[in-house]
């Protein structure tokens, strides 16, 4: 598991033992900076000192709810899951990876023993253990132990902060796998957030030869044109106004919309991509912002649109070659960056949950 969940002090230079740190969410709205107890490092485990932390949607929804569906936060749980540090001890076993290496990693951690795992879908493990998913804990501290296959070198000219940010592009880059996003598929993202930002880049990247980007919020809008987007269209949350809007998307493409990506997740917004996608079209549910939705799906099963889920595995090492070369620049989604002291935390989330021009808050341990 994300071995930065259980465990013993790590220590440091000079004998002296380093009392590791972490945020732990321990109530609503209640984060509090406290020691966190690391386990011995495995044969095929690293000790990783965390750099660069960034905070998810789902990072603030568990703080303000305590959970997530029917993921819930019974005990004390250390927040955060998008993460990239340097390595400071590796396990007896471990070979590609050494001392000093920086390194990105992926939070989820499987059990390579079922049969989704032995197929070689372990994204869909039923035992997977994630970071900061409750019971287990996740990676806003100084220090985590982790297995080294989920922990993948940085390349130089890759920062730290891109790794923490391959997380969140993951989600962009399976889903555009999912969906199969290519150079002759017309894509169209519903909701700019930071998730449907990343996965218009993941489009670009994917050779999408045109990308076009709803939202309700002007703002968003704005930075997926600085992005790249084609076009921007503003719609609202009403149902009523789903017909204009889907036209006024269409015109917007100016051809055919071959897939869809519903990066928000509520009825209306999928509703739209429904609506929006030629037959014979896919699309592809990213956010998951209800759990349950009235949609037209008869009509859509009419036109043999195919919807897809996605739940990320094996992005990471494409996700690195996308920032190494240059067809994905993550940097100017991260717009605030914090510390790592009690009044830094809660600050950092309070401007997460606030939104508006806060699109990805990076800590800097």
């Amino acid at each position: 598991m994300g071995k930065g969940a259980q465990g013993s002090d790590a220590a440091a230079a000079g004998g002296e033992v380093e009392e590791n740190m972490a945020a732990w969410l321990v109530a609503k709205n209640t984060l509090k900076i406290m020691p966190f107890k690391l386990p011995p490092v495995g044969p095929y485990d690293v000790r990783v000192r965390m750099k660069a932390v960034g905070i998810c949607g789902s990072d603030v929804h568990y703080l303000r709810e305590m959970r997530i569906a029917h993921f819930v936060v019974k005990e004390p749980m250390v927040i955060g899951h998008e993460c990239a540090g340097v390595v400071e001890e590796v396990g007896a076993g471990v070979t590609h990876l050494s001392v000093g290496d920086r390194v990105a990693l992926e939070p989820g951690v499987s059990c390579w023993r079922c049969r989704h795992c032995k197929g070689g879908r372990y994204n869909l493990c039923e035992d997977m253990k994630f970071f900061a998913t409750p019971p287990v804990h996740g990676s806003l501290a100084n220090q985590v132990v982790h297995p080294a296959d989920l922990c993948f070198k940085l390349p130089d000219g890759v920062s730290l902060e891109e790794g923490a940010m391959c997380e969140p592009l993951s989600v962009g880059v399976h889903a555009c796998r999912r969906a199969g996003v290519g150079p002759e598929t017309g894509v169209l993202v519903v909701g700019a957030g930071p998730i449907g930002l990343v996965s218009l880049l993941a489009a670009r990247a994917f050779g999408a030869p045109r990308v076009v980007v709803v939202d309700v919020d002007d703002h968003r809008l704005a930075v997926a044109r600085s992005l790249g987007a084609d076009a921007a269209v503003r719609v609202s949350p009403r149902a009523e106004d789903l017909a204009d809007e889907v036209e006024r998307i269409r015109a917007a493409m100016g051809s055919d919309i071959d897939v869809s990506l519903d990066c928000a997740g509520f009825s209306k917004t999928m509703s739209t991509a429904l609506e929006a996608t030629r037959p014979g079209g896919k699309v592809c549910l990213v956010g998951m912002g209800h759990n349950e939705m009235t949609l037209p799906l008869t009509a859509a099963a009419a036109r043999e649109v195919d919807v897809v889920g996605f739940r990320y595995k094996d992005t990471w090492p494409l996700c690195i070659d996308f920032l190494r070369s240059g067809k994905v620049d993550v940097k100017p989604l991260i717009t605030h960056r914090f510390g790592f002291s009690q009044r830094d935390v809660e600050e950092a989330f309070e401007v997460s949950a606030r939104g508006r021009d806060a699109i990805k808050v990076m800590f800097n341990l």
